[in-house]
């Protein structure tokens, strides 16, 4: 008898989930053609949302929502832009590296004979740039549309 007096007095512990603040609790079904359902798939695709009910309620309830279509060509030439700008930063740490190793490790003359020849490769790159640069700007151009 006292076990079951204990067991009454002791608080019992509520596990689970806390509930929410305002559940969505009505429910509504409706029905699409296959030629209906094709073009809501399409829709809720380029929408990029991850469910589709709350795609339907952003759709009801005029929410602002974007959809991106996504070319893979320009996403290819966007990726190798950047790897580029990547490694042309990593040249530019390495440069600044070799002309502080020149100067100390060289005499004048010898550094100048050797930093001359990495201004004629600088040269040579600034205008691989700059054709870069150019190439970037017609793509933008044609294919970019704002």
């Amino acid at each position: 008898m006292d076990f079951i007096m204990e067991k009454m007095n002791r608080k019992q512990s509520k596990g689970g989930r806390k509930p929410k603040v305002n559940p969505k609790t009505h429910r509504y079904v409706f029905r699409l053609t296959d030629e209906e359902n094709a073009k809501f798939l399409a829709l809720f695709d380029q929408s990029r949302m991850d469910n589709k009910a709350k795609f339907i309620v952003f759709l009801l309830f005029g929410k602002e929502m974007k959809s991106v279509k996504i070319d893979k060509g320009t996403v290819g030439f966007y990726m190798r832009l950047t790897s580029f700008h990547s490694q042309l930063r990593s040249v530019g740490v390495n440069y600044n590296q070799i002309v502080k190793l020149l100067n100390a490790n060289f005499s004048e003359k010898k550094a100048l004979a050797y930093l001359y020849k990495l201004e004629k490769q600088t040269i040579e790159m600034i205008a691989l740039f700059k054709k870069v640069v150019e190439i970037t700007e017609e793509f933008k151009k044609k294919y970019m549309k704002k």
